[in-house]
């Protein structure tokens, strides 16, 4: 599992990275991870995040434009499970999780805006796969996400940690 700094990250590669604006906060049992963007955008509906999470996610991470709701959480301890088992390196979620305490011990990252109990209805809506911007970037699948407890940052390219 490799180990991201993203301050080493945008000292080496100024011109290739963008910023998430500082609204994240670290929920996962990963301190850092990074991989290939995969996208969701779906309101207060996480049956894509679920679909996904059942996927193999080795290399990748699923950016969830949850257009930052904080009325329920779109991940929980079940499908954060799911998507360690299936090799996901981290989730950056623009909206809520819940089970914090089951997903510090789970072996996946998790960037998300804030904790809520109440959890989604699944009525099947949202898009996979689509470009989505919040929190100051723009996402597009394919591109590359890393994140650690300094911060998101997005590039066009992969990244690789200075010597």
């Amino acid at each position: 599992m490799q180990h991201y700094v993203t301050p080493d990250l945008c000292d080496a590669n100024p011109d290739l990275v963008q910023v998430l604006e500082p609204m994240f906060s670290n929920f996962g049992g990963r301190d850092s991870f990074g991989g290939q963007i995969v996208t969701i955008k779906c309101f207060e509906d996480n049956s894509l995040v679920k679909a996904q999470a059942e996927l193999d996610g080795r290399g990748k991470v699923l950016v969830v434009d949850g257009g930052g709701s904080l009325r329920c959480a779109l991940l929980g301890d079940m499908i954060a499970a799911k998507a360690a088992q299936n090799g996901w390196e981290g989730l950056v979620i623009y909206g809520c999780v819940r089970d914090v305490d089951v997903l510090v011990q789970t072996n996946v990252g998790v960037q998300a805006l804030a904790a809520h109990p109440l959890k989604t209805d699944k009525r099947g809506l949202g898009d996979l796969n689509v470009v989505v911007t919040f929190a100051g970037v723009t996402f597009r699948p394919g591109e590359y996400v890393y994140a650690d407890n300094n911060g998101v940052i997005v590039s066009p390219q992969p990244l690789q940690m200075p010597e």
